[in-house]
């Protein structure tokens, strides 16, 4: 019979919300969550046996003169005192933290939040529900979604404790009347018409249970203004923020080893900007045109005029050693592209074919090409199942792994001298489609954006992130575009020499933070990414420097390749200078990685 009556009650709950009723879903919050899982409510906010209420003791905030300044940045004295009380009650020191109200006569929290904290831990729902009334919040609709929050723990708990009709009663005259979130009030009634939501059939263990009070806390802290309750770990975030803008800002910062001090501000010296030439690699017979590091670092990749490709070994000394001659190519090697998991690498001859290689034997798997047309660009699908390839026709081609045609994109797609990429979702191809055009195809879409230049456009490369391009220019100039959204020119960078060849630039460094680049005047330029300034210049090619491969795995090791036929790799002074006076091959200074770990 109680079942019959729950159901007829229930029937009526869902006809009332089937009814017009406006959904107004709560209001998105506040504050951002905190990214840790919290074991207790910090702000001072203890369970009901250790929560201070040191506030009582001291004055009414409105009596302390809430303007107050401090310092030269315009800090409210209040809202000063009241961050480090929070921080001290997060760290476990509530009687420290009382004390300081009680001195300052700033209260942490007001009497009446002070009051409704207690109430929620009490779990004195009617009590929260009349002081969240009065506690200074005029948003009508943060207070109701407020109370929808408590209203629902009080459905919770009396489930738990099988009180059916006191839950039922909650739901049908508190919950309903707030008139929001219709589709959770039809979900609660649920749990109390069919108990196999709420409870395992064949285990007996409940599969909804309450929140802890404490939880419930944090959920309404993250609802209301930060004034009424302070974020959690509000100081402690305020100085992370700071080290974070330290750390852009430092225009050497190129490590993430070492201890993090509060008490200087952050500097970093030049000696973590790979400056120093610690090898040469000598092993190719004529310019060296394209090189690039594999994923994991483990691996370098070179290719040359001289109609061949290198695949390079890094050991975990950081020293270079060739692992393999890849021959088949009968052009120049114009570029290459490592699988997604570096275990394939594609080379791509000069107007020629695509060839697909085993990075463990060297052996060639796979010839890629189509009729009398030429191919001039390569690149692999993120899950490495498929090649694209430019065609000297200007269209774009993939193939599956076996060279069966999966897709033809045709039209101006590409141009002769063209670099093709895919992002790492598989969303865009990357192509310079005109001299001063980069086209961005949407795969499933196929709809079109494009970046446009003033100048001739050189080369461009992708970030990690796929949020930004880089573009190299016949004006001497880069252009850092960003392509998430609306696109747009977010910084240029001067400074290298290019006035005939084909100058290619990276990204590289600790979080991608700096930008690198070839040029005809035989030197690497570093800039800082940032800040647009130009922090290095390396000296000791004796030919025009056609591109540049930061270790992405290694941000303290460079390589460039040149037209005088050499591959040079770059590291830090500091470390260099350290592996001479001690005669032996790397090592470390506490600073340096290989191949992604510090040793």
């Amino acid at each position: 019979m109680l079942h019959k009556d729950l159901s007829v009650i229930i029937y009526g709950l869902n006809a009332h919300f089937m009814g017009g009723v406006e959904d107004n879903e709560p209001p998105s919050k506040r504050v951002k969550a905190s990214s840790r899982e919290l074991k207790g409510v910090s702000n001072g906010l203890k369970e009901p046996a250790t929560y201070s209420f040191g506030a009582s003791m001291a004055r009414p905030l409105a009596a302390q003169g809430d303007n107050e300044i401090i310092g030269s940045k315009g800090i409210k004295k209040v809202e000063f005192v009241r961050i480090i009380a929070e921080a001290l009650y997060s760290l476990g020191y509530s009687k420290t933290g009382a004390c300081l109200e009680e001195e300052s006569g700033i209260p942490f929290h007001s009497p009446t939040v002070s009051i409704f904290i207690q109430q929620i831990l009490d779990g004195n729902w009617d009590g929260s529900i009349a002081s969240l009334h009065k506690i200074g919040i005029r948003d009508e609709s943060i207070i109701k979604s407020a109370s929808f929050i408590i209203l629902q723990q009080k459905f919770f708990e009396l489930l738990d404790r099988e009180k059916l009709m006191e839950a039922l009663k909650t739901l049908r005259t508190e919950i309903s009347p707030l008139s929001i979130n219709s589709n959770r009030v039809r979900e609660l009634s649920f749990f109390i018409l069919s108990p196999e939501f709420r409870i395992n059939g064949v285990s007996g263990q409940q599969l909804v249970k309450p929140k802890a009070r404490s939880e419930l806390l944090e959920e309404l802290q993250k609802l209301f203004p930060p004034t009424l309750m302070i974020p959690d770990r509000r100081l402690l975030q305020l100085v992370e923020q700071a080290l974070d803008l330290q750390r852009e800002a430092c225009l050497f910062h190129n490590s993430d080893v070492g201890e993090t001090s509060l008490f200087t501000d952050h500097h970093c010296g030049r000696d973590q900007i790979p400056s120093q030439t610690v090898q040469i690699l000598q092993d190719h017979q004529d310019e060296v045109w394209y090189l690039q590091f594999s994923q994991n670092g483990k691996y370098l990749a070179s290719s040359s005029s001289d109609n061949s490709a290198i695949i390079w070994e890094v050991g975990l000394d950081c020293e270079v050693s060739l692992k393999h001659r890849l021959i088949g190519h009968q052009k120049p090697v114009s570029s290459i592209s490592w699988s997604p998991d570096d275990d394939q690498i594609l080379t791509c001859g000069m107007e020629e074919v695509v060839r697909r290689w085993d990075v463990t034997s060297g052996e060639c798997l796979h010839v890629y090409e189509k009729g009398l047309l030429g191919l001039i660009s390569c690149s692999w699908s993120p899950d490495g199942k498929y090649v694209f390839s430019g065609l000297t026709d200007k269209s774009i081609i993939m193939w599956d792994l076996d060279g069966k045609e999966m897709e033809c994109i045709k039209g101006q797609k590409t141009i002769r001298n063209s670099d093709l990429q895919i992002t790492t979702d598989g969303k865009l191809i990357i192509t310079i489609c005109k001299e001063t055009m980069i086209l961005l195809i949407d795969r499933e879409s196929r709809s079109e954006r494009c970046i446009e230049e003033e100048q001739m456009i050189v080369s461009f490369t992708l970030s990690r992130d796929n949020k930004y391009l880089l573009v190299s220019l016949v004006n001497e100039e880069l252009h850092l575009w960003s392509i998430e959204g609306h696109i747009r020119l977010v910084a240029k960078y001067k400074g290298h020499k290019r006035s005939r060849f084909i100058v290619r630039a990276c990204f590289g460094g600790l979080e991608q933070a700096f930008i690198a680049s070839g040029s005809e005047d035989s030197q690497v330029y570093i800039w800082h990414r940032g800040s647009g300034e130009l922090i290095e210049t390396l000296e000791g090619h004796s030919g025009a420097v056609n591109c540049i491969s930061w270790n992405p795995a290694n941000p303290h090791m460079l390589a460039s390749a040149s037209d005088d036929r050499t591959i040079r790799i770059w590291g830090l002074k500091q470390l260099h200078s350290k592996q001479k006076d001690n005669g032996k091959s790397a090592s470390n200074n506490g600073i340096h990685y290989c191949n992604g770990a510090s040793i």
